[in-house]
């Protein structure tokens, strides 16, 4: 039997240290190298300061705590502290390992709010020898591979329904060769007609209050921006209402429309619900559904939708649905319908990649704390 044994943190890194600030002119939504912070890639910029794998561990903040496995080369900021196993500990172990502690309470033991690192040093973690440890890194690097891949697949799959969108509903592309006639909003193909969002697609939001003892599928802001998909809650650990969704439902954030979070779900799975931060769309015609979507996600149809927010402050913008529904467009229904023959194919491979990876990941979530005590013997 391998035996395992306690260490210090700080005895089983050869680096344990925070990043260094970075100005925020230097930080822009396109560069070579990502920025991390607390909470994972915040911009990126032309410089780095790191380059090979790391435990990412939140320093600050309301991601006090928080742990991310990151592999490659970049910017690491005073946000973050950066630990990198030595010959005592695999790197991605680790941070596994590490994720599973609630660091994010150890805030209370240091004098300034946040973990310092003299403080994340001095805890104590139970190591198997290292050939175990990558042997669970190797399995836990498989799922997370075919995970990313999937996420890189629905990228391609995305650009291609946008593409197609903007080829056939802003260019015209496919009706080029007919005849085209002078409209509202300029020249159309003849039998299109002009109307609005709102003849294509309604706007269903019906509120529960979630149910002690049930178990929900819960489409929240930070599980879209966790990546979550969506996350599982227990009723009493959700503490407002939300809306009811169905099948074939695409939700807009309407808060804060700088960050574009917009959900396409074509069969949703029991008791689900989303936050209502998001504005549940359903096309008229279920069948249209793909349309609304590529429309409502569409950059240049989504920036005016933006552009028209309400509020009082950048962060507490929202978007306004009405404004949404009354936006004028050109359509010709039996267009929509050869558009969502097409596209609908490219979108349910990507709702099967999601689901794909929501198992996989799963089933990591559920051998991880297995493989870091010792309880599965490799």
């Amino acid at each position: 039997m391998e035996e395992w044994k306690e260490y210090k943190i700080g005895d089983v890194c050869s680096r344990l240290r925070s990043g260094k600030n970075i100005k925020a002119d230097s930080v822009r939504s396109i560069g070579k190298y990502p920025v991390i912070g607390g909470n994972g890639v915040r911009g990126y910029t032309d410089v780095s300061n790191f380059e090979g794998q790391a435990a990412v561990i939140g320093r600050q903040g309301a991601y006090c705590g928080n742990v991310r496995f990151f592999e490659g080369e970049a910017y690491m900021t005073e946000h973050a502290v950066v630990a990198v196993g030595n010959e005592l500990a695999d790197t991605r172990f680790l941070a596994s390992l590490l994720s599973m502690m609630h660091l994010g309470n150890l805030s209370a033991q240091s004098a300034q709010p946040g973990v310092s690192v003299q403080t994340l040093s001095k805890q104590i973690v139970r190591l198997p020898p290292i050939s175990y440890q990558k042997r669970v890194s190797s399995i836990l690097k498989s799922l997370d591979d075919k995970i990313s891949l999937n996420k890189r697949i629905n990228d391609n799959l995305e650009q291609q329904a946008q593409a197609l969108f903007k080829h056939w509903f802003i260019d015209f592309g496919p009706f080029k060769n007919g005849e085209f006639i002078e409209s509202e909003l300029g020249m159309i193909p003849k039998g299109w007609r002009v109307g609005k969002f709102g003849d294509i697609a309604d706007l269903i939001k019906p509120s529960i209050k979630p149910e002690t003892g049930v178990v929900y599928n819960h489409y929240s802001i930070p599980a879209f921006d966790n990546n979550q998909i969506p996350s599982r809650d227990k009723g009493e650990a959700i503490k407002s209402n939300k809306f009811a969704i169905q099948d074939s439902v695409i939700m807009l954030s309407k808060l804060n429309p700088d960050h574009k979070r917009i959900w396409y779900v074509d069969k949703i799975e029991a008791n689900a619900v989303c936050s209502t931060e998001f504005l549940p769309f359903y096309a008229k015609n279920r069948e249209h559904s793909a349309f609304v979507y590529c429309y409502l996600s569409n950059k240049h149809i989504y920036r005016e939708i933006a552009n028209g927010a309400k509020g009082t402050t950048n962060s507490h913008q929202r978007i306004d649905a009405n404004a949404i529904l009354s936006k004028d467009l050109a359509y010709h229904k039996d267009s929509i319908s050869q558009f969502c023959n097409l596209v609908g194919v490219l979108l349910k491979k990507q709702n099967h990649a999601v689901q794909e990876s929501r198992r996989l990941a799963t089933l990591r979530d559920t051998l991880l704390p297995k493989l870091m005590s010792g309880q599965i013997k490799l």
